[in-house]
């Protein structure tokens, strides 16, 4: 059987954010808020090596396309946040998140429920928005119905 590409970029995009995580826990720059967005980064070498296979195949159609690409980051982002959930968890639960929450734009004390769907979240809107822009970027290459 063979495995799709949106899911091998979705995997993708959960080992090397998770690496990138961990290596800059190792480091002691996990507090430091701006190479967080350096994930970004990740989800959108995977999103577009999902259209660019779907180019290279004759795989015109938009909207089938746009699906693609927001599947490949919703695969991405969901295992990353569940990744996240069991680390917090191993890592003394409400504790490490209250750690984590000092240098993030969370108010208060959130627990690790909240904090995982608030970036859940954030993930999502993130991927749409990285997703409409390569679909912008590769438009002329697309058919619309």
């Amino acid at each position: 059987m063979k495995v799709k590409k949106e899911i091998k970029n979705g995997y993708f995009i959960f080992i090397s954010v998770g690496i990138f995580f961990l290596l800059m826990e190792f480091l002691g720059l996990s507090n430091v808020f701006y190479l967080r967005l350096i994930n970004m980064f990740f989800i959108i070498y995977a999103v577009n090596d999902t259209l660019q296979f779907r180019i290279k195949h004759r795989k015109f159609n938009f909207v089938r396309n746009a699906v693609a690409a927001m599947t490949t980051s919703i695969i991405g982002v969901t295992l990353s946040i569940i990744g996240l959930f069991i680390y917090s968890y191993i890592r003394g639960g409400d504790k490490y998140i209250q750690q984590l929450s000092e240098t993030f734009l969370f108010g208060g004390h959130p627990s690790i429920n909240m904090y995982c769907i608030t970036l859940f979240f954030e993930g999502i809107a993130s991927s749409v928005i990285i997703t409409m822009l390569l679909m912008l970027y590769y438009n002329d290459k697309f058919i619309a119905d």
